[in-house]
């Protein structure tokens, strides 16, 4: 059975850590144990990037700047949110077939992040 979190509490947990992280008293327990990293260069500005997976974690998310850009959606040119993101995974631990579902559903929830809240 795979382990979840509401968003409420994974934000909670996220603003208890980042506090810790400013005021320099982590704990070991926060160091350890991940399995998953988030590496956000967006807010530098760059646009897309490819990050390596820190052993032993299995994959690492790369985010990369919002931008706006024209796209053409229903035979019309509009103006868009665009972000690239690129997945890396340690096919070791999991298959390329797992790792575009995860895509799959990440990018449904960033187009309807109300989805999030739902338990």
């Amino acid at each position: 059975m795979r382990e979840k979190k509401s968003l409420r509490k994974i934000a909670a947990e996220s603003r208890a850590l980042t506090e810790r992280a400013r005021t320099n008293k982590l704990r070991s327990d926060d160091l350890e144990g991940g399995t998953f990293t988030v590496s956000n260069l967006g807010m530098f500005d760059v646009d897309e990037f490819i990050a390596i997976i820190n052993p032993p974690e299995a994959a690492i998310l790369a985010v990369g700047a919002v931008t706006r850009r024209p796209v053409a959606a229903a035979g019309e040119v509009r103006i868009a949110s665009l972000m690239k993101t690129t997945l890396a995974v340690d096919h070791r631990v999991a298959d390329g077939a797992q790792a575009g579902r995860f895509m799959q559903e990440f990018k449904k929830l960033l187009e309807n992040p109300v989805n999030l809240l739902a338990d």
